[in-house]
């Protein structure tokens, strides 16, 4: 068991964002979908070491970031419930409408 699960439309962001920066670099774009993998699997250890957005909802979800990304995930949540990865520097108002979109299980 790997202790965590994505949201369908997290999974698809996550590929997304290797496909974007596959376009220029395949290595590149490994290494930073390894990045954010390895530190949602830090997550599952230590699941309240992210912070809370309460400018982008009022769920009781965290975020971290790894480079420009962020990932929002349910902390409480077994397995660890990663709700989004997606970003850092879309515009507050669009991250909020992605996060109010997506359910919780």
């Amino acid at each position: 068991m790997i202790g965590y699960e994505f949201h369908p439309e997290a999974r698809f962001g996550l590929a997304e964002i290797w496909e974007f920066i596959r376009a220029d670099n395949i290595d590149a774009a490994d290494k930073v979908v390894a990045e954010i993998l390895s530190a949602i699997r830090g997550l599952v250890s230590f699941p309240h070491q992210g912070h809370r957005r309460t400018d982008l909802t009022s769920r009781p979800l965290r975020f971290i970031r790894v480079r420009d990304y962020l990932i929002a995930y349910a902390s409480d949540e077994k397995p660890l419930w990663v709700i989004a990865v997606m970003h850092g520097h879309r515009s507050p108002r669009v991250m909020a409408a992605i996060l109010r979109g997506r359910e919780e299980r």
